[in-house]
């Protein structure tokens, strides 16, 4: 390329420069941008043999710059431009230039000037010592050495410092410890994702701290630094991973299709016998499916957010698709146990202390039961309120004789046929099932990622902490209910103890006061499969919301789709880049007069006996 085509390209990168936008585009002599227009910060990084690794560091930034191997006097130019252009826009332009270290080097080296940006580069050093490493048998330091050599000895510096202050500039040199890699760039791929993840992290938070007091920059914290434009092999990605969870429906899989005569056979018999559970055939190969599964090529996602979720819900489709496998096996039970996380402590002593201080009620506030057909019908009256807030909302119901439990699947909602229910259940159920699972697989299909419909890895538990919450907020919420769940709980404890059938429905029924139906009916949903630990996680749910609203957290937020607690940060950093939006749809308690006041109460540490 001729020298005034090059000086042509410069000249129409920098006067596109447009708040809001981006440029994103190769450069003459193997070069590459990444550029946010209202990112006043810049990686910078120089190709090398043998450092692929440190290359992805770089190109996990919000704008970065990658520095072919020829014609440096081009990239010196075309930064130095840059930089008097962002600086003149921002006040000040933040230049840091990554490069790796000796082979066996362990420490970070931040080469700046400690005296102008003490906080800033206290804030990279403190970051980059908590990156993981001990547990993987590294021992990382870091410290700030001041000095105009912003680059290593040997290499040639990109400016004086001097020049590029004039330009309204400032260069930082991070000397990376390459311990990521070996010496022949082999990448050790379970630690790189860790480390690469905190890495930036790290710069996210230093690169903030200079922007927030040496820029006019109106970014609002850190999260706005990371990536905003996903990689349509990302989304490629997304897609492929909803598409093999959507191929089976495992609720309904392990569920057995002979409840009904299970439950006869068991009465019959005066708590004695319990038959074999049958189960749907499976209408897909678990083997075939993780093979699809361990094609995706997650660990070539340099976004470590997305990366992160991608990662952990594959694993958690692993799982599942195991224990399809397993069904009416000692080993579901094992593999149960790893899905849902076991049992803590804190969430045993709640349940306990329901159970004592709340005692089954045997009298129907409404005398009046109605069917699963008049249900049908106010689920479709609350399906008609989101069509008002949504027009393209579509929303179906299915009755069928082949379903023990009331559950919502792909955002449908699913009702046995022999299901009854009082008026008061019936509006609990309503928000539990279509004001929670339904609204937040709509929100979450409104996404540009897929997956906050299908649901990340683990937020079972906290969409039913929200539902069960829900019953609270509309006033449906009932000691029988709060019971039910509780009884869960010492039903999935007694099962992790080693219990059969017949122990755990008599602990239940006889030392916990339950009628034979909810002893029953929490039973064998415990069994089901070969002993399925699903139903701890709506008390476990609860308790964990309860929790983080006392902590000060928002509910609303949480109502834009399918994800944990553990995801709150990750899904504000994606929310705070654009890349996610806030719920579409809200549930029908918000609009209750009591709404602000019972959540101030949760946010006091209610106590969950009290919520009834």
């Amino acid at each position: 390329m001729e020298v005034s085509e090059t000086s042509k390209k410069t000249e129409q990168i920098l006067n596109d420069l447009t708040p809001g936008e981006r440029t994103v585009c190769p450069l003459p002599h193997d070069g590459y941008l990444f550029l946010e227009h209202d990112v006043p910060s810049l990686l910078i990084y120089r190709k090398k043999p043998d450092d692929k690794a440190t290359l992805r560091l770089a190109r996990s930034g919000a704008s970065y710059l990658i520095i072919g191997e020829e014609s440096f006097d081009f990239f010196q130019e075309f930064i130095s431009k840059l930089t008097e252009k962002m600086a003149s826009k921002f006040g000040s332009f933040i230049l840091l230039e990554i490069f790796s270290g000796n082979t066996n080097s362990t420490e970070f080296v931040i080469r700046g000037p400690s005296h102008k940006l003490p906080v800033s580069l206290d804030v990279l050093k403190d970051e980059l010592c908590k990156i993981p490493s001990r547990k993987y048998n590294v021992q990382l330091t870091a410290r700030i050495e001041q000095t105009k050599q912003r680059q290593l000895e040997e290499v040639t510096p990109l400016f004086s410092i001097e020049d590029i202050k004039a330009k309204g500039g400032t260069l930082i040199g991070l000397e990376v410890p390459p311990v990521y890699r070996d010496v022949h760039d082999n990448v050790y791929p379970v630690y790189f994702r860790k480390f690469r993840d905190s890495f930036v992290e790290a710069i996210q938070k230093a690169i903030f701290e200079f922007v927030r007091v040496q820029t006019t920059s109106k970014l609002a914290n850190f999260h706005a630094l990371g990536k905003r434009d996903i990689h349509s092999e990302v989304f490629k990605i997304d897609k492929q991973l909803t598409e093999i969870e959507s191929s089976y429906q495992f609720l309904l899989l392990v569920a057995p299709v002979n409840i009904q005569a299970l439950r006869e056979r068991f009465f019959e018999t005066n708590f004695e016998e319990i038959n074999t559970y049958h189960y749907r055939l499976l209408p897909v190969d678990p083997d075939l499916l993780k093979r699809k599964l361990y094609n995706l090529r997650i660990d070539e996602i340099d976004d470590p957010a997305l990366s992160y979720l991608f990662d952990e819900k594959r694993e958690e489709i692993d799982h599942q698709l195991t224990m399809l496998k397993e069904r009416d096996s000692k080993n579901f039970f094992y593999s149960s146990v790893r899905l849902y996380k076991g049992l803590e402590k804190n969430v045993l002593t709640e349940a306990k202390l329901i159970l004592q201080n709340i005692s089954e009620d045997h009298t129907q506030e409404d005398r009046l039961l109605i069917d699963a057909n008049a249900f049908a019908k106010l689920a479709k009256e609350e399906f008609n309120y989101f069509k008002k807030q949504a027009p393209d909302y579509q929303g179906k119901v299915h009755i069928r004789d082949d379903v023990n439990i009331i559950m919502v699947s792909r955002g449908e909602l699913y009702l046995p046929s022999d299901y009854k229910m009082t008026q008061n259940g019936a509006n609990a159920l309503l928000q539990h099932e279509i004001g929670t699972h339904a609204l937040t697989y709509y929100n979450g299909s409104q996404q540009s990622l897929s997956q906050m419909a299908a649901g990340f890895a683990d937020y079972d538990a906290l969409q039913e902490g929200i539902a069960v919450l829900s019953e609270y907020l509309i006033g449906g919420l009932s000691g029988n209910r709060l019971r039910i769940l509780a009884g869960r709980v010492i039903a999935g404890n007694a099962l992790l103890n080693g219990a059969h059938f017949k122990q755990v429905f008599n602990l239940l029924h006889r030392e916990y006061g339950f009628s034979k139906e909810p002893a029953f009916n929490i039973t064998s949903r415990m069994f089901q499969g070969g002993g399925f630990l699903k139903d701890i996680i709506y008390l476990k749910g609860l308790v964990e919301l309860r929790d983080y609203l006392v902590d000060g957290g928002e509910l609303e937020p949480l109502l834009a789709g399918k994800f944990a607690l553990k995801h709150v940060d990750v899904i504000k950093d994606l929310t705070d880049r654009g890349l996610l939006t806030p719920p579409k749809l809200k549930p029908r308690y918000i609009e209750q007069k009591d709404f602000k006041q019972k959540i101030d109460k949760l946010k006091q540490g209610l106590a969950l006996s009290k919520m009834i």
